[in-house]
């Protein structure tokens, strides 16, 4: 039995991008593996440790998204690829496409496993796309999952405190989100062990020889207007109400 997990190489939420000529980023930044990531991660050793399977971390990214492969593997899957690319972003059909071509070359997933979605482009896709390309059932948000017989049972969010429960023919595809696991941090014998794991290299354009026509493209960047600073009202409901009035005045609100 093989899992494929799908990561990716995502700049850190607390790192300070700056944006250059409007449409791209400095790179030179803090990168890690994208945190929803993380849970597909230690959901795929559970279930190694478990039934003996074997875990393949799949990865498309430049140079530098092979620390993200090592930290995968520090927490305890068995080997990587790397698809590599120059393209710092690459669009989601692109990407369903090369991940789809990479595991049919290395004879197919029994499961897939990915995050729900990405902390840079949030374009929630890659799941669903890769599903479609492999032919298999898809699932997301997951928060628990079984695997018996050649079914997965999985316990999905949707949203208002509502689980739906699926069961899914396997292979299938999952995208795992907070609170299916507790991700592992590797400790130092780990990270060692890591760095010895096999990582297979492809270019993206041997899977991908001719890039999608009908594609997404990220026209402009553009960072989050601060929040405005929070006025605190003092006083008697009358004396309150009656400033809350006159800063609605201020701010030309009224």
């Amino acid at each position: 039995m093989k899992i494929f997990v799908c990561v990716k190489h995502v700049p850190d939420t607390a790192a300070n991008i700056k944006i250059i000529d409007g449409s791209n980023f400095d790179d030179n930044v803090k990168f890690v593996v994208n945190p929803y990531d993380e849970y597909a991660i230690e959901q795929a050793v559970q279930i190694k440790k478990e039934k003996g399977v074997e875990v393949i971390i799949v990865t498309l990214g430049t140079d530098q998204a092979l620390a993200t492969i090592r930290s995968a593997l520090a927490m305890g899957a068995d080997r990587g690829i790397h698809i590599k690319t120059d393209m710092l972003i690459t669009d989601a059909m692109t990407t369903g496409l090369a991940l789809k071509n990479i595991i049919q070359k290395e004879g197919g997933a029994d499961l897939v496993i990915t995050g729900k979605q990405s902390v840079d482009t949030e374009g929630m896709q890659i799941q669903y796309r890769l599903a479609l390309g492999l032919g298999m059932p898809v699932v997301t948000d997951a928060v628990s999952m079984m695997l018996d017989n050649g079914l997965a049972t999985v316990e999905c969010e949707r949203g208002n405190g509502e689980i739906a429960v699926m069961e899914l023919d396997m292979p299938c595809l999952i995208g795992a989100t907070k609170g299916l696991n507790e991700p592992r941090y590797p400790k130092l014998p780990d990270i060692l062990k890591a760095k010895r794991k096999p990582v297979k290299e492809i270019a993206l354009t041997e899977l991908v020889p001719q890039l999608p026509v009908d594609k997404t493209v990220i026209m402009s960047f553009s960072l989050i207007p601060e929040k405005g600073q929070a006025n605190i009202i003092e006083g008697t409901p009358v004396e309150a109400a009656s400033r809350f009035v006159e800063l609605l005045e201020e701010e030309a609100l009224i």
